[in-house]
This record gives structure tokens, C-alpha cells and sequence, in this order.
């Protein structure tokens, strides 16, 4: 089923790559220094312009590398969208009840978007158990625990607000992956072509994950 397909594309992929507004000609090269700097999830968001044609050719460049996912995909016009593109899996800002549907008769994988209690549930009455808390950088970290009181069992992503000074914080919240967007690579060395540069900021940014674990094992 769809969720077992999530949990296997976020076992041993902890953060994924939003790419928003990336423009076109720079989308591969942006997603090359991704890769290298150690991220195999990415996330192409459906309201970029040519979004769907992005998904594409980051299937084509980087193949079973990586995972290439649809985001913001809140209608069947995108879901049909992001479908015909190639995308692996889908993520949502909301719960999005077309995506919810479409999905689940679809076998596709699905993040979809939750804030309230009241979204938890619909998601959970449609099967799936690990969300997309978002804005998650606008709650407190505590928050996840009070979802996952009555809600027990499930699991969650944050999306929005992450970064590289808080990106452990989330980890030590008990989050099993985030979402990071803006705050992936400086727009001044996208703006510049500054990939090698690039790949080092996310390879520092990726540390930090590495960091955390160690740290709550010692």
C-alpha cells in the first residue's frame, strides 16, 4: 500500500530537497549539488513554473539516484499533473481530500499536510500514519508530542521554518524527517552558479543530522 511505500522512501532518507520557484535552467545543476552534498529526496513543488516539466528532468538526470517527488499538489489537475511527470510520491500543504482519494486508488505515496488534530484524523481514516507537519517552524517543538499523545503511532516531517541552526532541534523533538526549501542552499550562490559551494553547504547542513544522533546516543 501507498504508506508502506512512504516509509520506505523516509527510512533512509531524512531530509528532502524542496525545490520552489528553482528556475528551469538551473534546476538540474541545483539538484546535482544537492545530490552531492549528500540529499536523495527531493521535492518539486507544483506551483513552479513548469514544475511537472522539472520532475521530469530530474528523473532523467539523476535516475534511481534518488527519489523525485510532486509538491503542493492540492487538485486532481496537478495530481494528474505530477503523475504523467513521474513523480515517486506526492506531498500535500493541507489535507487535500482529491489527493487523499487519488493516491490511496493510485498505490502512489503520499505526505500529506496536517496541522490540526482534526487533520490527523482524516489522514489516519484514510490510512496513512506519517504527515507533513506544516508550518512546522511556526509551532512549538513540543507540539509533536501533543499530536502523538492521543494520536499514537503516528509520525511526522516538518516543513517550514527549518534550517541549519535548528534542523537538530527537530530530529531531538522526535520529527523522522524535514523538509527544508529556502533555507537549503543561499540564493546568492544559486544566483551565482556557485555549485561546489552549494554541495558544501549541504553536506554541512546534512552533519548536523549526523551530529544529533551521535549526541543523543552518547
Amino acid at each position: 500500500m501507498e504508506e508502506n511505500g512512504m516509509k520506505k522512501i523516509l527510512q533512509n532518507n531524512q531530509i528532502c530537497a524542496i525545490l520552489r520557484n528553482v528556475p528551469t535552467q538551473k534546476a538540474v545543476s541545483y539538484a546535482k549539488a544537492v545530490y552531492q552534498g549528500g540529499i536523495r529526496m527531493f521535492e518539486v513543488a507544483m506551483n513552479t513554473p513548469e514544475g511537472a516539466k522539472q520532475i521530469t528532468m530530474l528523473r532523467d538526470a539523476l535516475g534511481d539516484q534518488v527519489y523525485v517527488g510532486a509538491g503542493t499538489v492540492i487538485n486532481e489537475e496537478r495530481c494528474r499533473a505530477a503523475q504523467e511527470a513521474g513523480a515517486q510520491f506526492f506531498l500535500t500543504p493541507n489535507v487535500a481530500q482529491v489527493t487523499l482519494e487519488y493516491c490511496r486508488k493510485r498505490d502512489i505515496p503520499l505526505l500529506p499536510g496536517v496541522l490540526t488534530p482534526t487533520d490527523v484524523g482524516i489522514c489516519l481514516e484514510y490510512g496513512y500514519d506519517i504527515m507533513k507537519l506544516f508550518p512546522a517552524g511556526d509551532m512549538p517543538m513540543s507540539y509533536i508530542r501533543s499530536l502523538q499523545g492521543p494520536f499514537d503511532g503516528t509520525q511526522y516531517v516538518a516543513v517550514g521554518g527549518v534550517n541549519q541552526d535548528n534542523i537538530g532541534d527537530f530530529f531531538k523533538a522526535g520529527f523522522i524527517g524535514v523538509g527544508i526549501g529556502s533555507n537549503l542552499i543561499p540564493g546568492e550562490l544559486v544566483k551565482r552558479d556557485a555549485w561546489e559551494e552549494a554541495a558544501a553547504y549541504v553536506e554541512r547542513l546534512c552533519k548536523r543530522i549526523t551530529e544529533t544522533k551521535e549526541n543523543r546516543k552518547g
